[in-house]
């Protein structure tokens, strides 16, 4: 039985990722396809803007045939750890063969070749990078020049393709999940498709498949999915799925910003040391607490903090961790416990009978289905992560009804999507 991988935030699902998973199945040759997305709150380090619950439903709608959790801690990190985990929650199933990513590179030899010298971290590779962040480089900046320069000493042909490689989204996407199944020694086979239509990042919806960026910022300025949909995005996105998007109740950044001013606010009310929150550091901590009584909305928080080293992305992850109580030893323990040392399912299609038969078979981790059976199914690091993940789901949903009033249904109720 093949059954391809796919890691993935959908958020929010669009025809891309419709194509996506049919061309999976194809190139793989899979019966099944198993998809780890984010949960409640996203890489960018902000809420998903549906509920995991309704993403999962569109998943599931255009051809995924089961969708796992990926555990929240990882899901509002780097590049680096999203991918990690992704990969070794995918291994750990057990019956999972191929991973399948997109990209704009849309080969695999030039992403595993940049996979290959990135996990290797040799002295001279770790001295350029050394350099570049003296400068006053990002980290992502300095690692793609120190990258660009050890290549360009061996050979101009390929430092030209890894400068290349490392301009797109997608591909450093790609990368690291190829340099996450060489470093943990994973079975699963990494094919990419290229990624057609707009730019990952292009904000226009006209053209070829528009972005999700694109999406979102149509639905955040409309604030109404019966009247967005109406608008010219409505043919980027499958039919089936763009009905669910009715019953979507839209998230963006900025309803964040009133929790965490609050967060703020009674954190240096109590003496507590902000550096000990994930990707804060000293400085970002001492900026922070300068300029706390500036109150302003969550994109405000951030051009106060920016600078030429800490980049946008990098800036608002660290307030939702800030927000979320995602501490540096809490990171620890998860990374010691093997990043995904539980698989909680979000959803499945019936016909899936014989994929999830060969998980339970296979399976390394426990398969989570009901939250009554945790304390059963888990201990140590792992329950801690999962109650973690209890805890943004529940401040996500606190944000729903701040927003929009009425009862949200919390974790505890919530039954798993089952088409």
């Amino acid at each position: 039985m093949n059954i391809t991988g796919i890691i993935a935030e959908y958020n929010p699902f669009h025809g891309g990722h419709s194509f996506h998973i049919k061309e999976a199945k194809k190139q793989t040759g899979a019966d099944y396809c198993v998809v780890v997305m984010s949960g409640d709150f996203v890489q960018r380090g902000e809420p998903a803007i549906f509920s995991k619950y309704l993403r999962t439903k569109m998943a599931l709608a255009k051809g995924a045939d089961l969708v796992v959790e990926m555990p929240s801690v990882f899901a509002v990190s780097s590049a680096e750890d999203f991918a990690a985990c992704g990969v070794m929650l995918l291994e750990r199933l057990g019956a999972v063969t191929h991973l399948c990513f997109g990209s704009e590179e849309g080969d695999i030899a030039g992403i595993q070749m940049a996979a290959g010298i990135f996990s290797k971290e040799t002295p001279a590779f770790s001295a350029r990078l050394q350099e570049g962040l003296k400068k006053g480089l990002s980290w992502p900046q300095a690692r793609s020049q120190a990258l660009g320069a050890l290549t360009a000493d061996q050979d101009s042909v390929g430092a030209q393709r890894i400068n290349r490689l490392l301009l797109s989204p997608n591909n450093l996407l790609g990368i690291e999940y190829c340099k996450a199944i060489l470093r943990f020694g994973s079975s699963l086979r990494p094919v990419t498709i290229q990624r057609k239509g707009n730019g990952y990042h292009d904000s226009a919806i006209e053209g070829g498949q528009a972005s999700a960026s694109a999406i979102r910022r149509s639905l955040t300025e409309k604030g109404d999915c019966g009247k967005a949909s109406t608008l010219s995005f409505k043919a980027h996105v499958p039919e089936e799925v763009l009905t669910l998007y009715h019953q979507g109740r839209i998230l963006g950044p900025e309803d964040g910003a009133a929790l965490l001013n609050y967060r703020l606010l009674t954190l240096l009310h109590e003496g507590a040391d902000l550096t000990a929150y994930w990707d804060v550091s000293k400085e970002l901590a001492d900026r922070l607490k300068k300029r706390l009584l500036e109150y302003d909305g969550w994109e405000g928080r951030i051009r106060q903090l920016k600078t030429r080293q800490y980049t946008y992305t990098r800036i608002s992850r660290a307030l939702t961790h800030i927000l979320l109580g995602i501490t540096d030893a809490q990171i620890s323990q998860a990374k010691e416990a093997g990043y995904a040392p539980y698989a909680r399912i979000l959803g499945f299609r019936r016909e899936a009978g014989p994929l999830l038969s060969a998980l339970k078979a296979h399976s390394q981790i426990p398969l989570i289905t009901k939250t009554a059976d945790v304390s059963r199914l888990l201990t140590g690091a792992a329950l801690e992560l999962f109650y973690q993940d209890i805890y943004a789901s529940h401040i996500r949903q606190s944000m729903e009804t701040a927003k929009y009033g009425g009862p949200v249904q919390n974790e505890y109720n919530q039954p798993i999507c089952i088409i």
